[in-house]
């Protein structure tokens, strides 16, 4: 590994005088969470040209929208249409499990490091994933915690472009130049980071029993799907929540005007007012474990929990609903 790199918050952090063949090198970032001054500054002093070999900073683009979008916007147009300079697309549509029936679930470690590769992405460059300026934090997250779930050693969010672009930093636009392929090798996947629906099902079966297992389960979806007073963005797919979660609808994370995280100290608070137990396990879910990570990501942030006891539901809603049974009655509404 040419990084060296040390867990802490549930997030994989550079060792600031990490060593790399050949020299050393000052680490760009401390933190998870970029400024935009941060990574214009980092990609003056780290340069991309074609015959350096040395760790990069390389923008990784993770623009997306919702399938159910009003104006009908795509990930990639919006990459077209603004970007920063020599970022590459990250497409959570297509770097995926292609065998299944829900959304952008985590890929196999073949098709990630196949995926890499394409992007011209080496193991030893230091990534740094950004959204769109039109939602603000939103999908970078969920890409963040990929890269993650598959041990890339330096990953980090900019928080965010909206700011990047408000602030006057560079921008380019049209179709991008196609990266030179790397050979990104096939890495191992961290279940630690994940829950199964077959693990989640059983602490659902057993919640409120005695003895049972007490988790917190965060649900990033608006409260009234999670309620199951309003409808799901997928037809014919029945709201509600999983029995015991709570609502945490991920925009209450965000500034409401610049859609950054709020503060660490903000952030602790909102988990505090929302009872969320610091010592138990902590599942975060979502509609299909894009936002889910918006959750997990200010977990960190704040410092709040064990970080080896948080985990993401890649399926989230969109499984769940679809794989339990009515006689599970394992699909909770609020009574009206």
């Amino acid at each position: 590994m040419a990084f060296a790199a040390i867990r802490t918050s549930g997030l994989f952090r550079p060792n600031m005088a990490a060593r790399i063949p050949g020299g050393s090198r000052q680490i760009s970032f401390s933190s998870y969470l970029v400024t935009p001054k941060e990574l214009n500054e980092a990609l003056k002093k780290n340069p991309s040209t074609k015959i350096s070999t040395s760790p990069r900073v390389v923008p990784l683009c993770a623009a997306w929208f919702m399938p159910n979008d009003p104006e009908g916007r795509k990930g990639i147009d919006s990459f077209r249409q603004s970007r920063i300079p020599q970022s590459r697309f990250f497409d959570i549509d297509a770097i995926k499990d292609p065998d299944s029936p829900y959304p952008h679930m985590l890929p196999a470690c073949e098709t990630f490091a196949e995926a890499m590769s394409d992007l011209g992405i080496r193991r030893d460059d230091e990534i740094v994933v950004y959204d769109t300026a039109e939602l603000g934090i939103f999908s970078a997250p969920r890409v963040g915690w990929t890269l993650r779930v598959f041990g890339h050693p330096n990953v980090h969010i900019l928080n965010n472009y909206r700011l990047w672009t408000q602030e006057g930093f560079p921008t380019e636009s049209g179709e991008p130049t196609a990266p030179e392929k790397s050979k990104y090798s096939v890495p191992t996947y961290d279940s630690k980071l994940v829950i199964s629906f077959r693990e989640l099902k059983e602490l659902a079966l057993d919640y409120g029993k005695e003895g049972a297992e007490e988790v917190e389960i965060l649900d990033a979806r608006s409260y009234g799907r999670w309620a199951g007073t309003d409808p799901e963005p997928r037809p014919g797919l029945s709201s509600g929540h999983v029995p015991g979660s709570k609502s945490l609808s991920f925009p209450e994370l965000l500034d409401p005007e610049t859609k950054t995280y709020r503060s660490p100290e903000e952030l602790r608070k909102i988990f505090e007012d929302r009872q969320v137990d610091p010592s138990r396990s902590i599942i975060s879910t979502c509609g299909t474990g894009v936002t889910a990570t918006i959750i997990e990501t200010a977990l960190a942030q704040a410092e709040y929990g064990d970080p080896n006891l948080r985990r993401v539901y890649d399926g989230s809603w969109t499984e769940w609903a679809q794989r339990v049974k009515p006689t599970d009655g394992l699909i909770k509404k609020v009574k009206q």
